[in-house]
């Protein structure tokens, strides 16, 4: 099998049991140069809240956009933008990835900065 047809498989179960808990779910993209995430209403009709290495205001300072750094940078910032506009509990959708390296910082991140998982 191949292995994002395998990710997309693991995405798509993981979806289906938190559309069943009715949280809002911060989800993240992973790309070999960026690193995004999102915070979607619990039926995920609507973005509450996002951040991506691709903003200006994410990208200043850093060395590097694919990197552990960044994903800190990116959850914190989401978790800031979530909390700003009411919410303070989600569903981590790791959208098939393994939790590790920078989908863990993203998260740690995002944890930190007072989002509820």
């Amino acid at each position: 099998m191949e292995k994002n047809i395998a990710r997309l498989r693991r995405a798509k179960s993981t979806r289906a049991h938190i559309r069943r808990l009715g949280v809002p779910r911060l989800s993240v993209l992973r790309t070999g140069q960026h690193i995004y995430a999102q915070v979607f209403t619990a039926d995920g009709a609507k973005v509450l809240a996002s951040a991506a290495t691709t903003q200006a205001d994410v990208r200043e300072g850093l060395k590097s956009l694919n990197d552990i750094q960044a994903a800190t940078r990116v959850g914190k910032l989401v978790a800031e933008r979530a909390r700003a506009a009411g919410i303070e509990e989600v569903a981590f959708d790791r959208s098939g990835y393994r939790y590790h390296g920078r989908i863990k910082a993203l998260a740690d991140a995002a944890r930190e900065a007072g989002l509820k998982f």
